[in-house]
């Protein structure tokens, strides 16, 4: 991994391992040989070593057993905690209410409505199904 920041490569390292342990334990696996979980950790570690004003995260959960999407979204809440600003893109959106101050839904690439996760929630439904989703 490399920066343009002025950190060295140890920083850089020791805040990527800090972060994301299961790294440090295969450090000497080709990345691609990584599973799909650890390629996330790979990915996020990579971003962050910018040291980025903002993190952008699409699709964290794509093809990850649940166990795995749970234990990537402890890593996003706590880097989210150490103050960096995160937007997220997540079909399964749901799942990742709990991590967000603010939230949105798109539909066909337009923002259609905003506000607090839990006023989101309940427009989830309606956005997936269509506003006419209802059993007559």
């Amino acid at each position: 991994m490399a920066t343009y920041t002025g950190s060295s490569l140890k920083t850089v390292l020791d805040r990527a391992y800090e972060r994301f342990p299961r790294l440090k334990e295969r450090r000497k696996q080709i990345a691609g040989t990584l599973s799909g979980g650890e390629q996330q950790m790979l990915a996020m570690a990579r971003a962050l070593a910018t040291e980025p004003a903002l993190l952008l995260i699409d699709e964290l959960s794509m093809g990850l057993a649940p166990i795995i999407v749970d234990e990537l979204y402890d890593h996003v809440r706590r880097i989210a905690a150490s103050g960096l600003s995160i937007l997220i893109v997540e079909q399964f959106a749901h799942e990742i209410l709990g991590l967000a101050d603010r939230a949105g839904i798109m539909l066909h690439g337009r923002l259609v409505h905003t506000g607090p996760p839990a006023n989101i929630a309940g427009e989830l439904t309606d956005a997936y199904l269509g506003a006419d989703h209802a059993a007559p």
